[in-house]
């Protein structure tokens, strides 16, 4: 090879080099944006600890889901939905899952500074009252007079004076023994109070794990006479919901890991064992099969999509829960709940 084709070709090697360096940074300047839409932060506080009927958020965030929707979820168990709507409330976290009843007290409580719930996973209520036949409690009048065990922050207790008016029982008549969480499913079996209240599929399953049939639970549901509230949904804080396109983001991924998990309920489980190794898996399992059928899979959900919510009823609901808590007035539905950020119906529905 002669000196002047020897730098021709050196040429032409060096030519290569810096179309392939053109088009490599050409590629990398068109995925910056992806990357830096992959790292939008989110942290996200549940209403309690890890369980099978919350394990759709686990398993969006151990396959990714969120991730692929450029999110970086971080996720915390919390200690009720009044303080995960509190720690939403204050900007400590992104979003929330939390009883949309309680969201309705804090909103009335805070006009101006509403905190929005965007999509409803709870269609139908699990809150109740729960005692044991040796009681002698067979009906809802029978509660006049009883010990009523709860934490002062349980959904299903600040919900019990309007369902004893839907029941004809006077509330005060009702005398209530403040408990923590731990103590309450225990204190009933050990007779220290007449009733507990709490989430159906808590509780139950909680008695159970005491050593208590079935049968020998009674149990008084509040959509069972006509309290047509709903029950826990996801919630905003207002500089998130500022940015509809990552709350939708969010919502997709969501909803996509609650159809798995509603198809098989064992990839929720194995996602809850992963973050609790300790957790009794029958029971979990068990947990997840009750809120499913009775509370997310109902007749609305298959034919509308997970989500969203009647308009009617959810008006009529919301004017209920102010009355139950005393509240001075009932807000606007639109101040408590909006489906503008709703993924496509299609993308919802979540029912096998």
């Amino acid at each position: 090879m002669t000196a002047s084709t020897g730098r021709a070709a050196s040429g032409i090697r060096s030519s290569r080099r810096q179309i392939a360096g053109w088009a490599l940074g050409g590629l990398m300047a068109l995925a910056a944006p992806f990357g830096a839409m992959a790292q939008t932060p989110i942290k996200f506080t549940l209403d309690w600890v890890f369980q099978g009927p919350t394990s759709p958020f686990l398993v969006a965030l151990e396959k990714g889901y969120y991730k692929a929707e450029g999110l970086d979820v971080t996720m915390d168990p919390g200690q009720g939905s009044a303080g995960a709507v509190q720690r939403v409330a204050t900007g400590a976290y992104d979003i929330g899952f939390a009883d949309v009843n309680s969201l309705i007290e804090y909103n009335v409580k805070n006009a101006g500074k509403e905190i929005v719930c965007v999509f409803m996973a709870y269609d139908f209520p699990p809150f109740g009252v729960h005692a044991l036949k040796k009681s002698g409690i067979a009906k809802p009048a029978d509660l006049a007079g009883k010990k009523l065990g709860a934490p002062v922050f349980d959904a299903s207790f600040r919900l019990f004076p309007a369902f004893a008016k839907k029941v004809g029982v006077d509330a005060k008549s009702v005398e209530h023994v403040n408990l923590t969480p731990q103590l309450r499913e225990q204190s009933l079996v050990q007779g220290t109070v007449d009733v507990i209240s709490g989430h159906y599929f808590s509780s139950i399953l909680d008695l159970k794990a005491r050593g208590v049939k079935q049968e020998d639970i009674v149990s008084f549901n509040y959509s069972d006479y006509k309290m047509d509230v709903y029950g826990n949904g996801i919630i905003v804080s207002p500089p998130l919901a500022a940015k509809p396109e990552v709350v939708t983001a969010f919502l997709r991924a969501t909803a996509k890991a609650w159809k798995e998990v509603a198809a098989n309920p064992a990839v929720g489980i194995a996602a809850v064992k992963k973050r609790d190794p300790l957790i009794d898996e029958k029971l979990e399992t068990e947990r997840l099969s009750l809120s499913l059928s009775m509370n997310v899979l109902t007749p609305y959900v298959k034919e509308n999509g997970m989500g969203d919510v009647d308009p009617a009823r959810f008006a009529r609901s919301v004017v209920d829960v102010a009355e139950a808590f005393g509240l001075p007035s009932a807000p606007a539905p639109d101040k408590v709940f909006t489906s503008k950020y709703l993924p496509p119906k299609a993308e919802r529905m979540v029912a096998p």
